[in-house]
């Protein structure tokens, strides 16, 4: 069976830290009382593996865990706080609150124990018995493709942006960048300064104001939580638009290169094909197009619905249907609006850690 905790947080990110930050404050005690897990080798969760010239798309104190800001960046001098800066911090937030996450440690399977009591949760060197499980895994690890006629017949190179790092590696090809939302926006402006490049998009992109950042984004968020809670409908961050006008992406709309196509229709051998019958001759494409919830680890609890939805709520809105002692973090709205962000979780983060407190002291 392994080690018996209390309460065992799958994932060492910024879902997985507030989580545990919480669950200290509440008095709850880390490794004794509860275990985070992670898969990766070092601190920062997936931020470490995004592209080298990424950036938040707010200064510093809106882009914060509970607890404690982070550190201050040269918003005017530098613009917003790069990839590094996140990493960085997130590596020092862990450290600050002792949280003694165990890496490297990649979860496989979480099933009930025969008695019923608790969870079992199986990892590469470490299998634990838990009596409340969080999974806070994210959606880095699960890039989503989409299926286009002759993808597989493209002799080129094709990349998700999960796998794109930086724009050198394209110096003087001819690169298509599909999808109209942020990442599509920040790295077409990035290769577009090196290589001849085209943007596709599903629809046309909404780009928000220059003066609009993640700020304005954070305030329709909560707006949204109010509103939900009033029973009244609210568009939210989507009510907004898809872009925000980072400094990278209004660069790119000087040299005018921000212009979007609508999607090809096929993929040949060297390229790709429009519903008017042009073409356009391809040396890479990099698909832009969003990632799903990693959630493999929680098939054997078999709590999908015939949609293929896993339905979360309670008191905390992160505990799973089917299975209350499983609580999800971190995902994006579905499991609490804005959840997928850095400021955002932190609303989940507390509900589900006073809803799992509230369950170990009856």
């Amino acid at each position: 069976m392994g080690e018996s905790v209390d309460v065992a947080v799958i994932g060492g990110g910024q879902a997985g830290l507030a989580t545990g930050y919480y669950l200290r404050r509440a008095g709850l005690v880390p490794v004794r009382d509860f275990v985070i897990l992670d898969a990766e080798d070092r601190p920062g969760g997936a931020w470490q593996h995004m592209w080298d010239g990424l950036r938040l798309f707010s200064p510093a104190s809106y882009s914060s865990l509970p607890g404690w800001m982070m550190p201050p960046w040269d918003d005017a001098a530098l613009g917003f706080p790069p990839r590094d800066h996140v990493v960085d911090y997130l590596g020092r937030y862990e450290e600050r609150y002792e949280l003694h996450v165990r890496r490297p440690h990649g979860v496989t399977a979480v099933s009930r124990e025969d008695s019923g009591d608790r969870l079992l949760v199986a990892a590469d060197g470490a299998d634990l018995s838990a009596r409340f499980v969080v999974s806070a895994t994210g959606t880095w690890t699960l890039p989503f493709w989409p299926t286009y006629p002759g993808a597989r017949e493209f002799t080129g190179r094709q990349l998700h942006a999960a796998q794109y790092r930086r724009p050198e590696e394209f110096a003087g090809q001819r690169v298509v960048v599909v999808g109209g939302g942020n990442s599509g926006a920040q790295v077409l402006a990035e290769v577009s300064t090196v290589a001849d490049t085209t943007w596709v998009t599903s629809r046309t992109p909404r780009f928000l104001p220059d003066d609009v950042d993640g700020r304005a984004l954070f305030a329709a968020a909560t707006a949204r939580i109010e509103a939900l809670r009033q029973g009244r409908d609210h568009a939210g961050v989507g009510g907004l638009g898809d872009v925000v006008m980072v400094a990278s992406v209004r660069e790119a709309r000087d040299r005018g290169v921000l212009k979007a196509q609508p999607m090809f229709s096929r993929l040949t051998a060297t390229g790709a094909g429009w519903l008017d019958g042009t073409t356009t001759a391809v040396d890479a494409i990099i698909w832009c197009t969003g990632f799903r919830p990693a959630l493999r680890h929680l098939h054997p609890l078999h709590l999908r619905d015939r949609d293929g939805r896993l339905s979360v709520g309670g008191t905390s809105g992160t505990r799973a249907d089917g299975e209350p002692r499983l609580f999800m973090v971190g995902y994006g709205d579905w499991t609490g609006p804005a959840s997928a962000t850095l400021l955002g979780v932190g609303r989940s983060a507390r509900d589900t850690a006073a809803d799992i407190v509230a369950r170990l002291q009856r």
